[in-house]
């Protein structure tokens, strides 16, 4: 399947000043990937130059197929872009706010109303339809932007920071939203600071720092690639102190760290060098000398610790 977002060798230089450093990125249709880096590491960049709003220096994207610099006017036709800052019109009522994005989009009067209800629909806004864009809150705000995004039926959504400033509720409600909009087959493009936020919604993640794309794909084959073993994590119910001296007899296993011991379970983890295969039998052995097994599996690690690990990496290598 042709990949909606394709770049390769992306570079964009400001005045001599590096900002995008040859970015090869590829999201397939119906994904939800996040963009993730320090501020200034170039994900805003990458979006403008993706919509259309920047030229790169060197390098190729192509959008649904289509160059975004030999073809930006049909490039325009399949995005919506919501960048971080977003001006709004306050003097509008709501539907009139988005039935004049519409008519600049050129979609024809009879299906304006129908589709200005079904977007105030999808974003939670029906009853605000009447209201003047000055009288909503910012999470409102937000929300009706995206809808903006949408007027045209765009094929792929560039999100920039669409939760930035929003309470937590206004953040739980725009992740929900995005995930019902790509069940009705969006593609989404988004970065954000949030980093929990990305790992709940977002089906892979890229991590760009110093204008490069350090690692890319989804968190757990990111975790893989960083990690020469697996660290595995056991429950038991028996003597921890024992299940740990039987675990450290095996030549395959690491340094064993007692996570958890309360109310008669024991957690333990360590790092282990063998296959599935290897893991399985490891668990067998465990259970046949006597202890008692409650949970067995692979240990993972949340997208802030990968976050800090592969900057960190990059850093010290550029250094």
């Amino acid at each position: 399947m042709t990949p909606i977002i394709e770049t390769r060798g992306l570079v964009k230089r400001y005045d001599g000043e590096l900002a995008v450093a040859g970015i090869d990125l590829e999201v397939g249709p119906g994904e939800i990937y996040g963009l993730v880096g320090p501020n200034g590491a170039g994900k805003t960049t990458t979006m403008r130059i993706l919509a259309t709003l920047l030229a790169p220096t060197a390098g190729e994207a192509q959008v649904c197929g289509i160059d975004v610099t030999a073809d930006p006017v049909e490039v325009r036709r399949r995005i919506g872009y919501m960048p971080d800052f977003y001006g709004v019109y306050d003097d509008l009522r709501v539907w009139e706010y988005l039935d004049f994005f519409a008519r600049c989009y050129s979609v024809p009067a009879p299906r304006r109303a129908g589709m200005i209800g079904e977007l105030l629909e999808i974003v939670g806004l029906s009853d605000k339809r009447e209201s003047y864009v000055e009288a909503l809150s910012r999470g409102m705000r937000q929300r009706l932007c995206l809808a903006h995004t949408l007027v045209h039926d765009p094929q792929l959504l560039i999100l920039d920071e669409p939760a930035s400033g929003l309470d937590p509720r206004a953040r739980v409600e725009m992740r929900e939203i995005l995930r019902e909009l790509r069940g009705m087959g969006k593609t989404i493009l988004v970065s954000s600071h949030i980093l929990t936020e990305v790992a709940e919604l977002c089906t892979s993640v890229g991590i760009i720092d110093h204008g490069r794309l350090v690692r890319s794909g989804q968190i757990a084959e990111i975790e893989r690639s960083l990690r020469a073993t697996a660290l595995l994590r056991i429950d038991v119910l028996s003597d921890g102190d024992a299940a740990a001296a039987w675990l450290g007899t095996d030549p395959r296993v690491g340094d064993v760290l007692t996570v958890i011991s309360d109310a008669g379970m024991t957690r333990l983890e360590f790092p282990f060098d063998g296959p599935p295969d290897e893991q399985a039998a490891l668990l067998q052995g465990m259970i046949a000398a006597g202890h008692t097994v409650s949970g067995f599996g692979q240990a993972t690690s949340d997208l802030e610790e990968i976050f800090l690990k592969v900057t960190g990496n990059h850093q010290e290598t550029a250094a």
